[in-house]
């Protein structure tokens, strides 16, 4: 057994450092956004598999609940004399078989099975619906731990000038030339960033947790790309509102109102008479057998306090749900015109930052330095003009990924 048990232990002790290899290998790749949402996609989420099995039940259902009823066997003794118990004696004695079924009333299991039908296409519906949800989750994640790093990449590199500056304030109160206070603004400043960093650190953390659970703490736990995200452009917002009627949620809303109208059909052939179809035969010892075949109707009579009723409570849900889907198409109007005011805005925001702010904050911390080296303004000015910079940066680096927030929120809008 050992002879045979060492070929595959060595095999083993082979493959394992190769896995090793390759899911190192693996985790010092760059985790992409376009990677991120195929990952997500991927994964066997319980959210999004919990509606395949609903609507496979669903399935089931229409095929159950559109069978005819089990008919009802029946055997009895008829006729039998108490006072001899004689079998023979009366002519009417006999023992009786008979079978009955039940015949639902108009296309009472027809409409069942399409309003099982339909509650599964709505089940689909929303599991479609759900996908697009983790794409658009899956952005998120990903832009909102890409700008926690850059913020602390920036950060990073402000602490680092300020602390030069703080070299320069220790040289020149060596020297005389400043008092203490240049020496411990540095110093507070330097601790004011090392608590941002902290706070940086912090949000960044609930970003890659919020990134784990989408693609899993293996993939959540790579570094990712550092090159600015793409997503796919946009059209125009008329374009999107086109597309709004056949967003999954108004799908959704469409199925939900074809099972109400099947209850409301359901309900109107209620009033139709119901038939239930009967055979007997009728065992006596030396006399001639007996046979009947019967029919029997139910007449809807009384249907004021429950047919009338049904009815119209089937009508109420149906027109409860049609005024959902209406809402639902307001939300999404709604939802459009926010979103692309803030994707226009931003935008407008970003050309100004980058054409007009950020360079001349530049220049006023180019001219601040030029000014302190010619004794014309004092190291605090210095300092804050270093500071302005950072804050800029950071607003600069959060309205684009804003914006790119913006756009994906566009794109669920579009379906894509």
């Amino acid at each position: 057994m050992f002879r045979r048990l060492l070929p595959v232990a060595f095999r083993f002790s082979i493959l394992l450092p190769m896995f090793y290899v390759v899911g190192v290998a693996q985790a010092q790749i760059p985790l992409t956004l376009p990677e991120t949402v195929n990952i997500a996609l991927a994964a066997n989420d319980p959210s999004v598999a919990l509606y395949e099995q609903e609507a496979l039940a669903y399935e089931d259902r229409a095929i159950a609940d559109s069978q005819l009823p089990d008919p009802t066997l029946r055997a009895q003794i008829a006729n039998f004399p108490l006072s001899s118990f004689d079998y023979n004696r009366e002519a009417m004695t006999q023992l009786k078989f008979g079978i009955s079924q039940k015949l639902p009333k108009g296309q009472t299991l027809a409409l069942t099975h399409d309003k099982r039908t339909a509650q599964a296409e709505s089940v689909r519906v929303q599991k479609l619906l759900k996908e697009q949800q983790i794409v658009l989750q899956a952005r998120q994640a990903w832009l909102d731990l890409y700008y926690w790093r850059a913020a602390r990449k920036l950060t990073e590199q402000s602490q680092e000038k300020v602390s030069e500056l703080g070299g320069v304030a220790e040289s020149v109160f060596a020297s005389g030339r400043s008092s203490l206070q240049d020496v411990l603004r540095v110093e507070l400043e330097t601790s004011a960033l090392g608590a941002k960093l902290i706070d940086i650190d912090r949000n960044e953390d609930i970003a890659r947790a919020n990134l784990e659970r989408l693609v899993g703490r293996f993939n959540g736990s790579r570094e990712i790309a550092s090159h600015f995200p793409v997503l796919p452009s946009l059209t125009s917002e008329g374009a999107i509102r086109d597309k709004l009627v056949a967003h999954p949620s108004i799908k959704v809303m469409d199925a939900r109102i074809e099972t109400r109208s099947r209850d409301v059909d359901i309900a109107a052939e209620q009033y139709k008479p119901g038939f239930s179809f009967d055979a007997q035969y009728g065992l006596r010892d030396s006399r001639s057998d007996f046979g009947s075949i019967g029919v029997s109707v139910t007449l809807p009579l009384f249907s004021k306090k429950n047919k009338d009723y049904a009815l119209s409570a089937a009508k109420r849900m149906r027109a409860s749900q049609t005024l959902g889907r209406d809402a639902q198409a307001l939300e999404l109007e709604r939802s459009l015109r926010r979103e692309w005011a803030q994707y226009t805005r931003l935008g407008q925001r970003i050309e100004l930052y980058e054409t007009g702010v950020f360079i001349r904050a530049n220049e006023t911390k180019d001219a601040a330095m030029i000014a302190y080296g010619n004794k014309l303004a004092d190291f605090s000015e210095l300092v804050r003009a270093e500071l302005a910079v950072l804050d800029i940066e950071l607003t600069l680096t959060k309205l684009r990924i804003d914006r790119v927030k913006a756009q994906a929120n566009l794109l669920y809008l579009s379906g894509e």
